[in-house]
């Protein structure tokens, strides 16, 4: 399968269906290990009102498993219909849930694993072809699913990090490297690109359909902005000097005292981070993280920079300039690999600045894949010819001036739910998520 549009040679169906299967398989073993690292009374409990129990997202996975695949896909009936409800996102809010007749841990674990029995044999006797019907063609409800439960996977993962107590994940940290000594940006030609997809057979529906956009030249940071740049900013008074705020960012700062990136405080004259349960000094060459996109608007102002646009992020990420093409990632065509990218929860933490230059675009902007989610400057829309699938639900409800978007993934997400088009968004006061940013900066006609 050709996308006529880049050129990417995409599987053929009995191979997306062993891709499918790795997936899944690989989402519940992730699962699993977020659900299993602590006690019962720990799933149950919520640990800040922005998320649900442990519990909640563990039965909530199972339950779209069985709406999609078990019912929609497989035409089985319900095994728990008198649960819909309970795990209905839209239905109660995450403050609420607590207070729900959810399924205790065992059961919840028990109907997850007897949805995924079922859910195995229809992918099996599933056709990935020549059906004519978008569920189930190269096997996307089946992607889709893997895609739900790793997203779920980072949710319970941020809910880790809120969580008070001992130590209960640990993962080796990611390998050190000499300090950065490139460019600190790069220039990005103007002209136009291919931005979004039509053919990625697992791609949502937020990221169709491909289309041209013209963007003007621009600079972009060639990592995202470190620990030790943004402790520069929080020097120089950034957060008690309006100039730099939006003005709701302003006020939302001085409500809630803000100072500083989430889960950080002084100590003397350094500053410490909470991760996971410790306490560490926080390392000066990593990306930032846990700060919102009032924060980093912020810090872009004051340094004399912006937040690149949605299309200015992609086009970074994607356009060979070489070819006119627009890749898959970054690095190409190629799935991710650990020499490319920072992703999967293989470390809880994100890599140094300046890591992987494998994984650099052939412009040689680094790191835009994995290690912090990066905000940049735009609301959530949809693209020319959006058409919501399978439900409205999943995107089309949030577009608008409320949500503004996050581009390139964390180290907490997975590679199946990560690409060069995906979009993540959230309200612009969140901190909680594993995001950071970088800076760009308009360029001259002339310097294309």
């Amino acid at each position: 399968m050709t996308d006529p549009g880049n050129g990417t040679t995409f599987d053929d169906p009995e191979t997306l269906r062993k891709r499918a299967l790795a997936a899944l398989l690989t989402a519940r073993e992730r699962t699993a290990l977020l659900t299993s690292c602590v006690e019962d009374p720990e799933l149950t409990a919520q640990h800040s009102p922005l998320m649900s129990p442990l519990v909640w997202d563990l039965a909530h996975i199972g339950n779209q498993e069985e709406l999609w695949l078990l019912r929609t896909v497989g035409g089985r009936d319900a095994l728990r219909p008198d649960i819909d409800g309970l795990y209905d996102a839209f239905e109660h809010p995450r403050a609420e849930r607590p207070s729900l007749p959810l399924l205790p841990p065992a059961e919840a674990r028990t109907y997850a694993a007897e949805v995924r029995g079922r859910a195995l044999d229809i992918l099996e006797s599933t056709a990935f072809e020549g059906t004519g019907a978008r569920l189930t063609e190269a096997g996307f409800a089946f992607g889709m699913i893997a895609q739900h439960e790793q997203q779920h996977d980072e949710t319970m993962l941020i809910t880790h990090q809120l969580r008070k107590g001992p130590v209960a994940l640990t993962a080796p940290d990611p390998m050190p490297v000499p300090a950065f000594t490139g460019p600190s940006e790069v220039l990005v030609p103007g002209g136009p690109f291919t931005m979004g997809t039509s053919t990625e057979p697992w791609a949502l529906d937020n990221e169709r359909p491909a289309h041209a956009r013209l963007v003007p030249p621009f600079f972009i940071d060639t990592t995202p902005v470190t620990n030790e740049a943004y402790q520069a900013f929080i020097a120089d008074g950034g957060y008690t000097d309006p100039r730099w705020w939006a003005p709701e960012g302003w006020a939302h700062i001085r409500e809630h005292s803000i100072e500083a990136p989430l889960f950080w405080r002084r100590d003397g004259g350094q500053w410490l981070r909470q991760r996971f349960g410790a306490t560490e000094v926080v390392p000066a060459d990593e990306p930032v993280l846990h700060v919102s996109w009032y924060e980093a608007d912020a810090y872009a102002r004051w340094a004399g920079r912006r937040l690149p646009s949605e299309a200015e992020w992609e086009k970074a990420a994607r356009h060979d300039p070489e070819t006119g093409r627009s890749t898959r990632y970054p690095w190409g065509d190629a799935d991710p690999t650990p020499e490319h990218a920072n992703l999967g929860q293989r470390h809880l933490r994100p890599a140094p600045a300046g890591s992987y230059p494998e994984g650099q675009s052939p412009l040689g902007v680094r790191q835009l894949i994995g290690d912090v989610w990066e905000w940049t400057s735009s609301d959530l829309l949809p693209y020319p010819g959006f058409h919501a699938f399978p439900y409205r639900e999943y995107s089309e409800v949030f577009f608008g001036s409320e949500h503004k978007v996050l581009r390139g993934g964390s180290f907490a997400v997975d590679a199946v739910a990560c690409r060069g088009t995906f979009r993540n968004w959230d309200y612009p006061v969140r901190r909680q998520i594993f995001s950071g940013f970088r800076t760009a900066r308009d360029a001259r006609p002339d310097s294309a």
